[in-house]
C-alpha cells in the first residue's frame, strides 16, 4: 500500500499534511493525522504513537518554552512593559521619527523579555500604536512596525525559536543566543530606514524633526521614568547576564525570568494580584499548549521522516541542485520564506531542519550562523500573508482590517529581506561575538 500514486509513505504524508492545511485543519492536528496515516501505511501499530509523543516532548531544554512565555505574559500584565515604553519615549521621543524610533527600540527590547512574536504584539502593541498615531503615523503603519519589530522576538535572545532550533540541530543554545544579538539589532536598524516614508508629514510632524536641546525638565522627566522602569530594564541584563556568565543555563533562565517578574510585580511595583496572576497563568498556559502540541505531533512526523529516509533523499536532491553553496543557501532561504507564509516557525523547523542539517554539515557551514539565518527567515514569515500570525494578532488588538496592516507591512518586508541578505552573506555578523567570547 505504500506505493499509492507511485510515492512512498513519507512523501504521501507530506502531501496529506499540506492538503489538511489547505482544508484549514489546525497545524498540530495536520501533523498528527498525516503522520498516523503514514505509520499505518508503513505497517506500524498506533500503540507506538504514545511512546513517540512522550519521547518528543520529554526534553529538558523544552521546559524553557512555557516559562519564557509566562515571564513575558507577566511583564505585560504587571505594568512592566508600560513603564519601559514611557522611559524610551522620554529618552528618544524627540528624535527624528519620534515614536517610530521608540516603537522599534521597545520591540527589540521586549524581544529580550518575551521571546515570542505574537505575545510581543499583544503585550506592547496597543501602547506603541497609540503613541505613534499621536506622533503623526497612520495607525496601519504603526501596527505594521509593531508586527515587524515583534517578529524579531524570535531572533533577539532569549528566543523560543532558538531554543527549539538548538534542540533539533543539537547545537549550543547559549552560542545561538550570543550569535543572535548583533543580527537582531541590525534588523532593528534596517527597520528605521522605513520611518521617513511612513510618517505623515503634517506641520506638527515637521516641527518635531529638529529636537529641542535637553532642558532641566527633560532631565528630570528622564530620571523619573528611568527610576520607574529600572527593574523592567534590568530584565534582559538578569536573563542574558546569568546565561553568558554561566550562573544558569538558558533553560534555567526561563524560570529565573518568571520568578524575577513575580518578584518585581509583588514587591517593587505592587501590581501583582491574584486576578492578574490567574490571567497570566491561563494566557501563558494557552499559548504554551499550542506550541507544545505542535512539538508533540511533530515528533510523530519526524519519526516517519527518519524511517522513510526522507532526510537522505531530499538532502541529496538539494545538494544535487548545484555545486555552488550560495545557490543552495538561496534555495533553502526561499523554502523557509515560502514555508513561513503558511506555517508557524515551530512547525517549519520540525519539518525542514532534519533535511537541511545534513546539507549544513556536508557543506561545512557553521550551524550557529545557520540557526540565526533560519530565525531571521522565519521572523519574516510572521509578517507575511496569508498566515503571518503577527498580522492577525495586530488586527485583533487594534480592530484595523488585516488587509490594511498587510499593505502597510510591505516597506518593512522589503528592508527585512535586505537585512536577511546581509546576515546570510556576512556570517561574521553572527559569529563575531561567539568568537570573541571563546
Amino acid at each position: 500500500m505504500s506505493d499509492i500514486l507511485g510515492l512512498g509513505a513519507g512523501s504521501q504524508m507530506i502531501i496529506l499534511f499540506f492538503l489538511l492545511l489547505a482544508l484549514r485543519v489546525p497545524v498540530a492536528f495536520s501533523l498528527g493525522l498525516s503522520a498516523l496515516y503514514a505509520m499505518w501505511q508503513i505497517g506500524f501499530g498506533f500503540d507506538l504513537a504514545g511512546d513517540l509523543i512522550a519521547t518528543g516532548i520529554a526534553r529538558y531544554a523544552l521546559l524553557a518554552i512555557p516559562f519564557f512565555i509566562l515571564a513575558g505574559t507577566l511583564m505585560g500584565s504587571l505594568g512592566i512593559a508600560e513603564r519601559m515604553i514611557q522611559f524610551f519615549r522620554v529618552l528618544i521621543g524627540n528624535l527624528p521619527g519620534g515614536m517610530g524610533v521608540v516603537g522599534t527600540v521597545v520591540c527589540l527590547f521586549w524581544g529580550a523579555v518575551s521571546g515570542s512574536g505574537p505575545a510581543s504584539v499583544a503585550a506592547i502593541g496597543p501602547m506603541i500604536i497609540k503613541g505613534m498615531a499621536e506622533d503623526g503615523y497612520p495607525r496601519a503603519a504603526a501596527a505594521a512596525l509593531v508586527c515587524t519589530g515583534a517578529a524579531m522576538s524570535i531572533v533577539i535572545p532569549p528566543s523560543i525559536g532558538l531554543v527549539i532550533y538548538g534542540v533539533i540541530a543539537e547545537t549550543s543554545i547559549s552560542s545561538l543566543f550570543i550569535a543572535a544579538i548583533i543580527p537582531g539589532l541590525f534588523m532593528g536598524l534596517v527597520m528605521l530606514l522605513v520611518l521617513p516614508f511612513i510618517q505623515t508629514q503634517s506641520r506638527e510632524a515637521l516641527d518635531r524633526l529638529a529636537p529641542p536641546p535637553p532642558s532641566e525638565g527633560y532631565r528630570r522627566d528622564l530620571w523619573r521614568s528611568f527610576r520607574a522602569s529600572f527593574w523592567g530594564l534590568m530584565t534582559p541584563v538578569v536573563i542574558l547576564g546569568g546565561i553568558y556568565s554561566g550562573i544558569f543555563t538558558p533553560t534555567e533562565a526561563a524560570l529565573v525570568a518568571t520568578v524575577y517578574a513575580l518578584a518585581v510585580g509583588a514587591f517593587v511595583y505592587r501590581t501583582l494580584t491574584w486576578r492578574t496572576l490567574y490571567d497570566a497563568l491561563t494566557n501563558a498556559a494557552s499559548s504554551s499548549a499550542v506550541v507544545m502540541l505542535i512539538v508533540a505531533y511533530a515528533s510523530l512526523f519526524g519519526w516517519v521522516v527518519t524511517v522513510e529516509d526522507l532526510v537522505g533523499t531530499y538532502s541529496t536532491q538539494l545538494l544535487g541542485l548545484s555545486d555552488n553553496s550560495a545557490v543552495i543557501l538561496l534555495v533553502i532561504m526561499v523554502i523557509l520564506l515560502v514555508s513561513g507564509m503558511f506555517m508557524d516557525p515551530v512547525t517549519v523547523m520540525f519539518i525542514s531542519l532534519p533535511i537541511f542539517m545534513p546539507v549544513v554539515r556536508e557543506l561545512g557551514w557553521d550551524p550557529v550562523w545557520f540557526g540565526v539565518v533560519v530565525m531571521v527567515n522565519l521572523a519574516i514569515g510572521l509578517i507575511t500573508p496569508p498566515v503571518g500570525i503577527n498580522l492577525y494578532v495586530a488586527a485583533n488588538v487594534t480592530r484595523i482590517p488585516i488587509e490594511r496592516i498587510a499593505r502597510a507591512t510591505v516597506p518593512f518586508l522589503a528592508v527585512s529581506l535586505l537585512g536577511l541578505a546581509a546576515i546570510a552573506a556576512l556570517p561574521q555578523l553572527s559569529l563575531f561575538l561567539v568568537d570573541l567570547i571563546k
